[in-house]
């Protein structure tokens, strides 16, 4: 069924420019993210969210699923918001993730945001999804060297510090401005930083313009096309591996397995002489 869809949809995208915003949990990524849609919207542009959240242990939805910092554009027409549960996925972002954006692109929505839960290290799986990736972080919480063991600081294509109004700003300036110096595998684009206090809606304004720059580097260097094929590449090979593996589990049951597991509790093989027969078998 899904994969139905998605061929009936394919053709009618290839139009939106995808917004990831990613960072540690508690560093204000829902009030960013409203800030955004308030900045798009005020250009009378329409939108998009994706929000990643955890997901329940009983149920399987998204725990945060009302979206309570983003229920001013509840109503609004121009604005889709959706929660998805990660069901246990590891990366911060739902394995359904890339077909929901390739949905509310075919819808022509022309800007997604893609929020992810805030799961750490892990969380750098947002760069594989999204055109411009906005790295959130708060001043005073020794985000730089989090994001620095985490690998955010080597996906991250904007820094946003939220919270500015805090202490320690300066400091998570200069840790970051640091890093970034001795980041060897930058390319042209040097990550800028824009400081924000989302919940004032103050810079919001600012770091959407430092989108539109990215945006506009991507487009004039070629960088935006080859983002979106290596993009396509990975869910190709994602899809495939998959496909793969849930033929390998069809293999795994029935007399034959059952019997070639009899062998290896008995002694008489292997489990990789067994697993070699099951190859065997199916390529026959």
């Amino acid at each position: 069924m899904a994969a139905d869809v998605a061929r009936r949809i394919h053709p009618l995208g290839g139009n939106a420019y995808t917004v990831g915003i990613t960072g540690a949990p508690g560093a204000g990524k829902s009030t960013l993210t409203d800030g955004l849609i308030r900045e798009v919207r005020s250009q009378g542009s329409e939108v998009g969210v994706l929000a990643i959240d955890p997901s329940s242990a009983f149920t399987g939805g998204a725990f945060l699923a009302d979206r309570v910092r983003m229920q001013d554009h509840a109503t609004d027409p121009g604005v889709f918001i959706r929660s998805m549960a990660t069901r246990g996925h590891l990366g911060g972002l739902s394995l359904a993730t890339p077909q929901a954006i390739r949905v509310l692109d075919a819808a022509g929505l022309p800007i997604v945001f893609v929020e992810t839960v805030g799961v750490g290290q892990m969380e750098i799986e947002i760069a594989s999804a999204a055109d411009t990736t906005v790295v959130v972080m708060n001043p005073g919480a020794g985000d730089a060297m989090q994001a620095n063991k985490a690998g955010l600081l080597e996906v991250a294509d904007i820094f946003a510090i939220n919270k500015a109004d805090r202490p320690g700003v300066q400091e998570l300036e200069r840790d970051l401005n640091t890093m970034l110096d001795l980041n060897m595998h930058m390319g042209e684009w040097r990550p800028p930083i824009v400081r924000t206090v989302a919940s004032k809606c103050e810079g919001v304004a600012e770091l959407w313009e430092t989108v539109g720059k990215h945006r506009a580097f991507l487009e004039e260097h070629g960088e935006l096309q080859k983002r979106r094929a290596a993009r396509v590449s990975d869910e190709i090979r994602e899809i495939v591996a998959r496909r793969v593996e849930q033929d390998a589990y069809a293999r795994c049951r029935g007399d034959a397995f059952d019997g070639l597991r009899d062998q290896v509790l008995a002694r008489e093989l292997d489990p990789y002489a067994a697993a070699e027969r099951l190859l065997d078998s199916s390529n026959g």
